[in-house]
């Protein structure tokens, strides 16, 4: 074999073992990537497991809480329709993104449906708070008005742990796009200067007004998150945020853009953006990008 044989050789050798240990590092930080999208959604399903949970107990609570046959009926109704998602949410992997959004979006419209009943029976309680002042001045009730009374306060106390959970933000309509130095929606993740991400926060009359302090953390196909280091309190541990803004809520839908400036090199695929209010999280999204 001459020498120049034997140099086209070594050659191919070192190609061939770059190209195997090329992927080789692919395939390891795909297997990364897939793992850690699997845990955060794996910890969305969890909660939401839990809030179907909740949201079936309380209408069961409720139900022994009240004498109106009809009102007793319809809660009957959404707490089977309630136990059903739920049980369907049990059987969806945490992987099939598409059925966990659909559940969801079931999940925002029980808690409207949930904070009507809760305004309704609250309503409902008033009223009888009205008629037993009512009827202070008859001797003979009294004594029944002071027990009834009595009544009233432990279920209001009940009733303030449900509009609690029925006071929870909503995020709808979210949308997130990568813009590039022009200003112009880029498709390739190499042409994206600035990620703007836009959602409105529903409307909610049982929720107190004021500042709330919204949370945006984005996640990278790698799995890391777009930080400047700043953490909130999420499940009894801090998590990093990507943006964070103050809202002035008045309890009436609003509308919120944010604005992540890029100064870092990002890899094409998968980014997930995850919104998150008063500990809980809110709302979520995907959007994809080229090469």
């Amino acid at each position: 074999m001459d020498k120049k044989t034997k140099i086209i050789l070594s050659l191919v050798a070192l190609l061939v073992a770059g190209v195997i240990g090329f992927l080789l590092y692919t395939m390891r930080q795909q297997k990364l990537e897939s793992k850690q999208m699997l845990e955060l959604a794996e910890m969305d399903k969890l909660e939401m497991e839990n809030e179907y949970e909740q949201f079936a107990m309380q209408y069961n609570e409720m139900k022994m809480q009240i004498n109106n046959d009809s009102l007793v009926a319809q809660l009957e109704i959404e707490q089977k329709r309630t136990e059903e998602l739920l049980e369907e949410l049990r059987r969806v992997k945490s992987s099939d993104a598409a059925e966990i959004m659909r559940l969801k979006k079931e999940l925002a419209t029980l808690r409207e449906v949930l904070r009507s009943y809760v305004l309704q029976i609250d309503s409902l309680n008033r009223m009888n708070e009205a008629l037993e002042r009512e009827n202070t001045n008859l001797k003979t009730q009294n004594e029944q008005a002071r027990r009834h009374i009595s009544n009233l306060s432990t279920e209001n106390e009940s009733l303030s742990d449900k509009v609690a959970i029925a006071s929870q933000l909503d995020a709808t309509g979210i949308y997130a796009v990568g813009h590039n130095k022009k200003g112009k929606a880029a498709k390739k993740i190499k042409d994206v200067k600035k990620f703007v991400i836009g959602f409105s926060i529903a409307r909610n009359v049982t929720t107190s007004t004021g500042i709330r302090s919204i949370y945006v953390r984005i996640t990278t196909p790698t799995g890391d998150v777009l930080t400047k280091g700043g953490t909130f309190a999420y499940e009894n541990r801090q998590l990093e945020y990507s943006i964070r803004k103050d809202i002035e809520y008045t309890g009436e839908e609003q509308s919120v853009t944010v604005y992540w400036d890029v100064a870092e090199a990002l890899s094409a695929g998968n980014y997930r953006v995850d919104i998150f209010a008063d500990g809980h999280n809110i709302g979520t999204t995907h959007f994809t990008f080229e090469k």
